[in-house]
């Protein structure tokens, strides 16, 4: 059987992850999603016994819970500072979204929607501050051989047909100096980041400038040659952050630009992080990883970690990890029909998908063009929600 056709035959598991994340039968209200996008929320959250209110504002979502009881989501990434104090306060529960880590061909930040969806009742994966769901999973969960073996699978697949989040740049072909620098000098690949991204602000409290983790691996490794990937959003010009050439050779001996990053692991001894999701990818490509901040997939003993968490003592296998982040800690949807459906399946039309090109990420055309499909997607989804 195939990879794609083992995917279609995995039992839908769709509603367990919802019981299990506490969401329950009574209203939610809806908290942080930009209006084009709660289309897409929907299609993860829109069951039979469950009735969804969007709020404009943390009050709006405050004053809705305290009348008509439930539960309050938020997108992580934009949780105002005062929501869990205020949610507390009223007995309300308090439950964190975002993407999951297999999600698109092409940025949110273009308003492309993300076919995965991590829904957190303990904290959210980016937050090292305090436990999240999957960091409980990785702790104290016990994955079975099936669960094992499927994850190991899946982790093949993604290597295979090379497969990310976003699926962003050219696979081919390899710059001509990353190609041709000498064979035998230790290489080290440094992903840039989203500096004002949350993962930073609650997941790297010493080191969160990409220039200063590059000047940080320039001391550690003097002699290596360091190849610098700026963030897709920043070279989409979606995001803000962008470096000078000039500055990022300081420390750095080469920049890759417009290329998929999954097009460098197999060139390179090594990555450094701060909080990546490309060190991840990397450990699934069997690629040493170090770390520089405290991001979800450290301190299990796959990385070398800068900055320990002392509470993550459990040492993990690299398809337990697997297992976790990417079977049981998402939900999965077809965001065309509107079903659920599993990681194998999403991960089949990823690798399937011709890979979003960041030249055309930029069109702003193109870009206000996909904002309109999407806000006429939530005004028709979101009719008659409160």
């Amino acid at each position: 059987m195939t990879f794609r056709a083992s995917a279609r035959a995995i039992e839908n598991n769709f509603e367990i992850p919802l019981v299990s994340t506490g969401v329950g039968s009574g209203p939610i209200h809806v908290l942080g999603i930009k209006p084009w996008k709660r289309w897409q929320i929907d299609c993860f959250l829109s069951l039979d016994r469950v009735a969804i209110h969007y709020a404009d504002s943390p009050q709006q979502a405050l004053r809705r819970q305290a009348r008509d009881g439930g539960c309050i989501i938020v997108w992580a990434g934009r949780e105002p500072d005062s929501l869990a104090a205020s949610a507390a306060a009223q007995g309300a529960q308090l439950i964190r979204i975002e993407d999951g880590f297999l999600r698109s061909a092409g940025l949110g930040s273009n308003h492309i929607g993300g076919a995965s969806l991590v829904i957190d009742p303990d904290g959210i994966y980016f937050d090292a501050r305090r436990p999240s769901r999957l960091e409980n999973l990785l702790q104290y969960g016990e994955p079975d051989q099936a669960l094992l073996q499927r994850a190991a699978r899946l982790r093949e697949f993604l290597v295979q047909e090379s497969v990310t989040k976003y699926n962003v740049g050219t696979r081919q072909p390899i710059p001509v100096g990353i190609e041709n620098h000498r064979r035998d000098r230790r290489t080290i690949l440094v992903p840039g980041q989203v500096e004002n991204d949350a993962s930073l602000r609650l997941g790297a409290p010493q080191i969160h400038r990409n220039l200063e983790l590059l000047q940080r691996v320039r001391e550690t490794e003097p002699q290596t040659w360091i190849i610098y990937k700026p963030h897709p959003d920043i070279e989409a010009g979606t995001r803000p952050g962008k470096l000078a050439d000039q500055q990022i050779l300081r420390f750095a001996d080469e920049i890759a630009r417009n290329i998929s990053i999954t097009a460098l692991y197999p060139r390179v001894h090594a990555v450094h992080t701060m909080t990546s999701l490309a060190g991840f990818e990397a450990l699934l490509r069997g690629v040493p990883v170090t770390t520089w901040g405290q991001p979800f997939y450290a301190g299990w003993g796959l990385t070398d970690d800068r900055l320990p968490i002392a509470r993550r003592t459990r040492r993990i296998s690299l398809d337990a990890l697997v297992a976790a982040a990417l079977l049981q800690y998402p939900l999965y949807a077809d965001l065309k029909t509107r079903r659920a459906c599993s990681a194998e399946e999403v991960a089949a039309a990823l690798a399937k998908a011709a890979p979003a090109q960041p030249h055309l990420q930029r069109s702003k055309a193109l870009r206000y063009a996909r904002l309109g499909t999407g806000l006429l997607r939530s005004w028709r989804s979101n009719f008659g929600h409160g």
